[in-house]
């Protein structure tokens, strides 16, 4: 007569070895892309010379939910005058965790990067570079330029958010890179602001 008391035994360590073979023994650690819930566009004028001019106004887009790509938060019109420069700064945040998002990002400049995008650009109505301390391709801090003979008085731009891009990837430092997703990543952001120039 044949023993089948110890059968269960075998089967199940078996299987645990099986299962304990599945384990990774070195997880990967994931860069979960920011919940984003209000952004906000600041402008001050500049004059030749660099010097504030006025006071700052602000756009904001904003879903209390949180900004998804693709997603239809409530989006402010940014309104701009023909012929004068701005420092745009953006500011980032999370309402549902009350968290600021901009100092993460500041934190974390190597892995993140905004990109400036739409009719407003491609067109020339728009022109924008980087002007983030020590030089750094991030998008926080920009100068602006509108057009002093736009030829319409609509138009659109387009703030792309990108996180662990290769900074490095040719292209990748112009704030207008269309081809922003060539240079790797993710984007957290991907909102349109409709502009009226004045």
């Amino acid at each position: 007569m044949k023993n089948y008391t110890k059968l269960p035994l075998y089967l199940f360590a078996a299987l645990g070895f099986a299962f304990a073979s599945c384990e990774s023994e070195d997880p990967v650690e994931e860069n979960d892309g920011e919940v984003i819930t209000d952004v906000t566009l600041t402008f001050q004028e500049m004059d030749e010379s660099n010097n504030p001019v006025g006071s700052p106004f602000s756009f904001t887009a904003s879903d209390p939910q949180g900004i998804e790509v693709g997603g239809s938060p409530t989006i402010e019109t940014v309104t701009l005058t023909r012929g004068k420069t701005y420092l745009m700064t953006i500011e980032v945040y999370n309402s549902i965790e009350d968290e600021d998002i901009t100092e993460e990002i500041e934190e974390e400049a190597d892995e993140h990067q905004f990109y400036f995008l739409g009719s407003g650009f491609d067109s020339n109505i728009l022109s924008i570079s980087y002007a983030d301390p020590d030089g750094i391709a991030l998008g926080l801090r920009n100068m602006l330029t509108v057009s002093s003979s736009p030829g319409t008085n609509n138009t659109q731009m387009r703030v792309v958010l990108r996180h662990d891009l290769d900074k490095n990837s040719p292209g990748a430092d112009d704030p207008n890179f269309a081809n922003f997703v060539q240079a790797g990543g993710e984007s957290d952001l991907d909102i349109t602001f409709p502009v009226v120039i004045n």
